[in-house]
């Protein structure tokens, strides 16, 4: 599945919910969902500068494809990730470098956020893409 295809998928869930405040709960639940990362890949470099909460980043080279994992110590944050990661996860660097991530403004959820998390999405997805590059041309 193609990541335009993935954020399709995504929106039209989003879409389901009327209420922002059922959107972050499904949000808050794709965090719950997602595994936690080992205590010990908590560390300074994986940390997403920025972020109003601590949002930890492991990215790895699988074969052609970028494998992300990611954690947070707040709910809401690991449920953006999540997103993020649903989206990228097992995608080419090629892929994931050329990816428009302005879909995010399509799911309504930056209207409801304090400045400081709405700049943690885009935040996000350049740290996600830089990864990407730094593995791809780590050979």
């Amino acid at each position: 599945m193609s990541i335009a295809s993935k954020q399709q998928e995504l929106l039209d869930e989003l879409n389901l919910f009327q209420d922002w405040t059922e959107r972050y709960e499904y949000v808050i639940g794709l965090g719950k969902k997602m595994p936690s990362l080992d205590p010990s890949l908590h560390t300074d470099e994986r940390l997403i500068k920025g972020c109003q909460s601590q949002v930890w980043l492991e990215a790895t080279k699988e074969g052609e494809n970028i494998r992300f994992t990611a954690d947070s110590d707040s709910l809401i944050t690991k449920g953006m990730i999540a997103l993020f990661v649903r989206i990228l996860d097992n995608e080419s660097s090629d892929a994931i470098l050329t990816a428009d991530m302005s879909f995010i403004d399509q799911t309504g959820l930056k209207e409801h956020l304090a400045p400081t998390r709405a700049n943690a999405l885009n935040l996000m997805a350049t740290q996600m893409k830089q990864r990407a590059l730094e593995l791809s041309s780590a050979g």
